[in-house]
């Protein structure tokens, strides 16, 4: 067996090319005792990466350089030296970006047997996760309210919309393409989308909320978010999930100031990071699982096939290439 992986080769300076990763020939590693050897099928990737291909403090470690980068996958165990898991059982954990990773049992989570098997990186995984918990935990939409979503056109932001509209809420999803604001009226019944890109993104917020808003799902950052705060009500709620309109600026951005919006409405504005939520991850999956399976919860992805395209499929992240959840499908 051939194994390859892909390293961090330089650091990106503004938006990630090519250039930043190397793919590199190395050999199939063996597992140890209390280990699995696991060949990968798909493989997430996800916007976050990029706050680790920048040297600072985050709440996670960044890559060094020459590091293999890792992320979230799925992959098939055809070696095991731990007794909980066999050759052929489907398995999902944080892995390498390489065709063979070795992984320790407590690491590794049996992926159910359904397909498709990709959703464990979806709806049935962490984007799905960070959807669930934040939304309820956090944002604690009350039916009747108005739900404002960014990102809606991405696997966290639809999930976040469509649980919105299952607690009864009036939901505006805000996208950067036409097709992308089609499927999430005409799948998801999203009450109102806007498309970021066509103009006066603060008016078409204004016309879409005449009642304000009560709870904003942020996935972007930047301007999007700083149109939201005039429009707050009374103890509106902010999930602050994911900043992706300035991962790849080189200074601060400096934009409107919350706080007056946030004083004079007695609103909350909260950052989460979903591993704090990692106790409670089997109640969610549950739930999430059970609205599949009642049709209330749909799911979209776009698949990039070929383990050569992933760190092109992870820059295409940054133009919006991808409806609902990006995966490489290994082989």
């Amino acid at each position: 067996m051939q194994n390859k992986e892909i390293r961090l080769s330089s650091r990106p300076v503004g938006m990630p090319t090519l250039d930043n990763f190397k793919i590199v020939d190395t050999t199939v590693p063996q597992p140890k005792d209390g280990e699995s050897l696991v060949r990968t099928l798909y493989i997430s990737v996800d916007p976050y990466l990029r706050g680790r291909m920048r040297e600072g403090r985050s709440y996670v470690a960044p890559f060094e350089m020459g590091q293999v980068i890792e992320s979230g996958a799925v992959g098939e165990v055809v070696e095991s030296r731990s007794p909980e898991f066999q050759p052929g059982d489907i398995v999902s954990g944080m892995f390498g970006w390489r065709l063979y990773n070795t992984a320790k049992t407590n690491s590794l989570m049996k992926v159910p047997a359904r397909a498709p098997i990709s959703i464990a990186l979806g709806v049935l995984g962490i984007p799905g996760l960070t959807a669930y918990f934040g939304l309820l935990d956090i944002g604690q939409p009350k039916e009747g309210e108005s739900v404002v979503v960014s990102g809606s056109g991405g696997a966290v932001g639809m999930t976040v919309c469509q649980i919105a509209k299952i607690k009864g809420c009036r939901v505006i999803g805000i996208a950067g393409s036409d097709e992308k604001n089609r499927y999430l009226k005409e799948e998801l019944a999203v009450d109102v989308t806007i498309n970021y890109k066509d103009g006066d993104i603060r008016r078409a917020l204004k016309e879409a909320c005449p009642n304000g808003i009560d709870v904003y799902f942020d996935n972007v950052g930047g301007e999007i978010s700083d149109a939201i705060l005039p429009l707050l009500n009374q103890g509106a709620r902010i999930v602050i999930c994911g900043q992706i309109s300035i991962y790849n600026l080189d200074q601060p951005d400096i934009g409107l100031r919350p706080q007056p919006y946030l004083l004079v409405n007695s609103a909350l504005m909260k950052g989460f990071i979903i591993t704090a939520y990692a106790a409670r991850f089997s109640e969610g999956i549950r739930q999430l699982d059970q609205w599949l399976s009642e049709g209330k919860l749909k799911y979209a992805e776009t698949i990039v096939a070929g383990f050569e395209n992933t760190a092109r499929a992870f820059i295409g992240l940054f133009s919006g290439e991808n409806l609902g959840k990006q995966i490489v499908k290994v082989a």
